[in-house]
């Protein structure tokens, strides 16, 4: 039997959560110094690769957040500019 990784589980679930729409949420970074910025990763996990950075104050689109994550802490898909990957939730603000 062939298991899915378990980044990939975690995508799909959340494809299939987020229902046929899958409406995209606007958030905007907050909570991290002004010269700081929030990295998006390649996983739902502090230690994947790096893909990119979201300054502080900016607007990012979400489709979805999940705690299925190796910390167990809450993970958003996110997309900003040309780069998808995964950001934490706890610096996104709903705008």
């Amino acid at each position: 039997m062939l298991l899915a990784p378990r980044p990939i589980l975690t995508a799909l679930i959340l494809l299939a959560a987020m229902g046929p729409a899958g409406a995209a949420e606007p958030f905007r970074v907050e909570g991290l110094p002004r010269d700081d910025g929030l990295t998006i990763r390649e996983t739902p996990d502090a230690s994947a690769p790096a893909l990119g950075q979201i300054p502080v104050g900016r607007r990012v689109l979400g489709f979805g957040c999940t705690t299925d994550t190796p910390s167990g802490l809450t993970w958003c898909r996110v997309k900003f500019g040309r780069t998808v990957g995964w950001a934490r939730r706890r610096y996104l603000t709903p705008d």
